[in-house]
């Protein structure tokens, strides 16, 4: 195993070290996991309209790696956006650090278009659930379909996703997190919050399972 350097984290009143165990997904690995949905969206939705909206971060970068990608299979550029889900979160008054707010961008007409979510890692659901309740804030789509990178199970709600990039079995105690070109900005902004380190070549993407080790 090895050790993610540095890092502390705690949720829910618990808190301790990552420690890596494996990379579930390599830069290649993202990159196929990507195209492969990117595929399967336009496979279920034919030439119907559909919309690509990102939960911020990670789920919003992977909505930006599969445009392109449908806009050169179809012909046609869907319409893009993301959520920022601080807010609508059932959780944001328990006692967890303040959590700080990013943008909603929903600029384009939801009304007889299915939008397809999009979210890095899908875990106990409730991230989606507020998602969900943004998007209704916005608009009324005529569907809304879930794309997930990583599906690590052990839901609170009864959600699942249309799309998957992998399924992995996880314990409580473990995390799953996508590390991304992208966030190397987010990583040397001052004052954003402290992520583990990857193995690996440095800056590459990749999914990686961790394992939270208490002191």
């Amino acid at each position: 195993m090895v050790e993610a350097r540095g890092v502390t984290s705690g949720t829910s009143g618990t808190s301790g070290r990552l420690v890596e165990k494996r990379v579930l997904l390599d830069e290649a690995g993202i990159a196929e996991a990507v195209s492969a949905l990117a595929n399967a969206v336009l496979a279920r939705n034919g030439d119907a309209p559909i919309a690509l909206v990102g939960i911020r971060t990670g789920g919003a970068f992977l909505a930006e790696r599969m445009r392109p990608l449908i806009a050169a299979a179809s012909g046609v550029e869907p319409p893009m956006g993301a959520v920022d889900i601080a807010l609508y979160r059932d959780d944001v008054f328990d006692g967890l650090p303040r959590p700080a707010i990013g943008r909603t961008d929903l600029l384009f007409p939801m009304r007889g278009v299915t939008i397809v979510l999009v979210d890095d890692v899908l875990f106990t659901g409730r991230t989606i659930r507020a998602a969900l309740d943004a998007l209704v804030d916005h608009g009324r789509p005529r569907a809304v379909q879930l794309a997930v990178l990583v599906d690590r199970g052990h839901r609170e709600l009864p959600i699942q996703a249309d799309y998957v990039g992998l399924r992995v079995d996880t314990t409580p105690n473990e995390r799953v997190r996508v590390h991304l070109r992208e966030r190397r900005v987010e990583r040397a902004t001052p004052g954003a919050a402290a992520t583990p380190t990857p193995s690996g070549p440095v800056g590459a993407d990749a999914a990686v399972l961790y394992e939270r080790v208490t002191p």
